[in-house]
């Protein structure tokens, strides 16, 4: 309906042209025959109107039809999408036209070589990531099977960095699959306290050279998302407290229940996060100060977190107790309830 307002206002000039030349008419009537002008003036100014209404209308849904094919046309450039417009322009907006045709031809053929070069990336990434897993399998079975033959303070070392290749080399390969465009998402109900003893078991190593103390209070708590994404997520949490411990580090997972949501939090006792940094902790790159414990972040730990939860559809907030008698982080992942 608004298009249509649109469409009148556009022509109304002519409306108004055409009363003009009504009124000029019927004034020639009158002068020439007061009787004439009394018998045909109310046909004129009918005809008139209803002159106008058609041709407007036609215009109307002539220009409807255009646009139609022209949004058709920016929604797929093609040749047929193409000859369309072309046939429904006249000959001044045909070539305009060919010109934005042209343009946009090389625009989609560069967005085309963009797609597959981002595909062959992904490829290769993911290709690298499992060939990188092949070396590090080797590595763990030599440290489960050859324990007794490796020096006990070796073996710590090595399994140290076991864990850390392992999980640069998850980073990387969950970061290539947030910007695919295909995902291998499984929901399920998910057992919550054994999905987490996992990721603490693989982060075991670290935890251990850190000392931590880890404080599991759920139960049997069951909530539905994807299992491997939601490990992720753990783990870069997991992997940031350790990364910002403290003395005595501590560990503390726990489950509230709202009435829409179940809420996962995650607490530690680290050197925490200054308040004035907090609101930028989840975005692409960010470290903080630059203390000396943050100089080799890269932060994309978390982001890649928050990447990952909203993919999931889970709600993910950052708390942090600096300057409050204090510190240390907690992470908060709220569920939604499923009925």
């Amino acid at each position: 309906m608004k298009q249509f307002w649109n469409t009148l206002k556009r022509y109304a000039p002519w409306l108004i042209l055409l009363l003009i030349i009504d009124s000029f008419s019927s004034l020639l009537l009158w002068l020439s025959s007061v009787q004439a002008f009394a018998s045909l003036v109310v046909t004129i100014a009918l005809a008139s109107l209803v002159l106008f209404s058609v041709i407007v209308l036609v215009l109307y849904f002539k220009e409807q039809h255009k646009r139609a094919i022209f949004r058709d046309f920016l929604m797929e450039p093609d040749e047929v999408n193409t000859e369309k417009l072309l046939s429904a322009v006249s000959q001044q907006e045909r070539e305009q036209l060919q010109v934005l045709v042209s343009v946009l031809e090389k625009k989609q053929s560069r967005i085309q070589e963009t797609e597959e070069a981002l595909r062959d990336y992904e490829e290769y990434v993911e290709g690298w990531a499992h060939e990188a897993k092949t070396p590090l399998s080797l590595l763990t079975m030599i440290l489960d099977n050859r324990a007794d033959e490796i020096p006990p303070s070796l073996h710590a070392k090595l399994d140290y960095v076991r864990s850390q290749f392992q999980e640069d080399i998850t980073q990387m390969l969950y970061y290539a699959r947030l910007g695919s465009s295909t995902k291998d998402y499984r929901f399920e109900a998910l057992e919550l306290k054994d999905a987490i003893e996992e990721v603490l078991e693989d982060y075991a190593p670290l935890l251990e050279e850190k000392q931590f103390l880890i404080e599991n209070r759920l139960q049997d708590e069951t909530v539905y998302t994807d299992r491997r994404g939601f490990q992720f997520m753990i783990g870069q949490i997991i992997s940031n407290s350790i990364k910002y411990s403290g003395a005595e580090p501590k560990l503390t997972v726990s489950l509230k229940h709202t009435g829409e949501m179940d809420i996962l939090t995650i607490a530690d006792n680290g050197i925490g996060v200054k308040n004035y940094d907090l609101p930028y902790i989840f975005q692409k790159g960010f470290t903080g100060d630059s203390t000396d414990s943050r100089k080799k972040a890269t932060g994309m730990g978390l982001y890649l977190t928050k990447k990952m939860a909203d993919d999931l559809n889970l709600k993910i907030e950052a708390e942090s107790r600096w300057g409050e008698g204090g510190e240390g982080v907690t992470i908060s992942i709220a569920f939604p309830k499923v009925k």
